[in-house]
């Protein structure tokens, strides 16, 4: 990812140096619980494997996913893997090895399709995107043509794969059961980085890094609509209902609450340096941004517009993701590791943390 990362580093003033190793080394050492809950959020981080990226939660294996890959440019991709975790113990499972093609496919962004059991995988370096079997861990196929593929996300209702294509300013959707091509929709001079779907109405919503704003693209339309957000926004997720999105915006270190059928900003909330990504409890409505300079994970309660709990992680937290049932799970890229490793972090939020109406919710099966 390098031309964002340069991008990134400009917007924010500050330079990060990535922790950068010559093997890829996986852990599956016992978990310890972890300082930095100030709201009664049960804090448990481990050592799991060097050069970290992003995760994805499979409800229908109970499995996480993750990336790794090692090599930052202008360095060479030493070494690549797909994550298979198990999200009680925290252990890897197994660790699979994407196809070398002239280069190492190595993986970044990633997002699971628990109806076709399969996990999407942006190739960021190879221009590509790529599908695996949840089942086997096999490589299924590759896609091309995706300008520095950054992220995916799975709309499962309509059987379709979105892929930001930054180096093209464009969103790229996959048929998920043929793995081709269906739709390019190009934005000029847009850089498009993070993605969320509303699967009841098909429209996808990407972060638009290079103009702070989202776009957004609905079914049926030939022309996205560009809502502002906060500065350098790099992540987005969407409200239970849809109708709130939430950016983490890397330049300005705020979350942006933005009303999307006003297409307008409600809250800005300061959540700390380097606000990198951005994750939705549904059933407490909580949003929790990870701040990448600041080492930790803001839990914000956006109808006040406060933060509610800050949990601290190892440094450099890179994402976070939900399971829908109050666990959040944070990749870092720490090297903080005894050999090096970055780590992971799950976090389970605590009664403090939720909102009034998260009870009830979860007795509904929320």
């Amino acid at each position: 990812m390098s031309s964002l990362n340069r991008r990134v580093r400009r917007a924010a003033a500050t330079a990060v140096a990535l922790a950068v190793g010559s093997a890829l080394t996986l852990t599956g050492s016992a978990t310890a619980v972890a300082p930095g809950s100030q709201a009664g959020s049960h804090v448990t981080s481990v050592p799991l494997a060097q050069g970290l990226y992003q995760s994805a939660y499979s409800a229908r294996n109970d499995t996480l996913w993750a990336t790794s890959a090692m090599g930052q440019p202008p360095a060479p991709v030493t070494g690549s893997r797909l994550l298979r975790i198990d999200p009680g113990t925290l252990e890897v499972e197994a660790a699979y090895t994407p196809p070398t093609n002239g280069t190492v496919e190595a993986v970044y962004g990633i997002d699971v399709d628990d109806e076709h059991n399969t996990v999407w995988v942006t190739n960021t370096r190879n221009n590509s995107v790529a599908v695996y079997s949840q089942r086997t861990g096999r490589h299924l196929a590759t896609r091309p043509d995706v300008n520095h593929s950054r992220e995916v996300v799975v709309d499962e209702v309509r059987d379709v794969v979105w892929a930001t294509a930054f180096g093209d300013g464009a969103l790229v959707a996959f048929d998920s059961r043929t793995f081709e091509e269906v739709e390019r929709v190009t934005v000029e001079g847009s850089g498009p980085t993070g993605l969320a779907v509303n699967e009841r109405t098909g429209a996808v919503y990407a972060a638009d890094f290079t103009n702070s704003r989202i776009i957004e693209v609905t079914p049926g339309s030939r022309t996205p609509r560009l809502i502002p957000t906060g500065g350098g926004p790099l992540s987005v997720a969407l409200s239970k209902d849809g109708r709130t999105a939430y950016t983490a915006d890397q330049t300005s270190g705020t979350l942006s609450v933005v009303d999307l059928r006003k297409g307008a900003v409600t809250r800005s909330v300061p959540t700390g340096e380097g606000a990198k990504s951005v994750a939705t409890e549904p059933c407490s409505g909580r949003v929790l941004v990870v701040n990448r300079l600041a080492a930790g994970v803001s839990v914000v309660d956006p109808r006040t517009g406060t933060v509610v709990e800050t949990v601290t992680t190892d440094a450099l937290p890179n994402h976070v993701r939900t399971t829908g049932t109050g666990t959040a799970y944070v990749l870092d890229k720490s090297a903080a590791g005894p050999e090096g490793e970055d780590g992971l972090t799950r976090i389970r939020l605590g009664s403090a943390t939720q909102a009034p109406h998260a009870a009830a919710g979860k007795r509904r099966g929320c």
